[in-house]
């Protein structure tokens, strides 16, 4: 099992993530305590659609691909984050992600996604606003 990030390298590594850049240090510190770091290989799947999702990702370094009832819907990259949708409505996961290259990231679990959507609004804000730009990407009304 991954062990918690180093606190002494924190700022640095949420920091170049563009959903953690602006947080002050005690926030940053904050999310240490919920983030993980993990490695994913070429080929990993980072999500399986129709299982419950566990946790949310942001990918540091590396990309993967997401696909939706066999369609790809896009790429991800440095910055990206996945797994939001599972946990904030409690049900399954909307699409696959698997690594197109080895990938670095940022794990974490449901209840410390539920803290972090609960304790830092701008991340919240943040996340509803990439849900719904992703919603406005594929031509969706949040009313269909």
């Amino acid at each position: 099992m991954p062990d918690k990030l180093d606190l002494s390298e924190l700022p640095a590594i949420l920091r170049s993530v563009p959903l953690f850049s602006g947080m002050t240090d005690r926030s940053i510190d904050m999310i240490a305590t919920f983030a993980v770091e993990r490695s994913f290989d070429d080929g990993a799947v980072l999500a399986q659609e129709g299982d419950v999702g566990d946790s949310f990702i942001v990918i540091r370094r590396g990309s993967a691909s997401v696909d939706q009832g066999g369609s790809h819907l896009r790429d991800l990259g440095s910055g990206d984050f996945l797994g939001e949708i599972a946990l904030i409505d409690g049900g399954v996961r909307t699409a696959t992600v698997i690594a197109t290259s080895p990938i670095e990231a940022l794990v974490i679990d449901r209840d410390g996604f539920r803290r972090l959507m609960d304790e830092f609004p701008v991340v919240r804000l943040d996340i509803v606003s990439a849900l719904a730009q992703r919603l406005r990407a594929q031509g969706t009304s949040p009313l269909d």
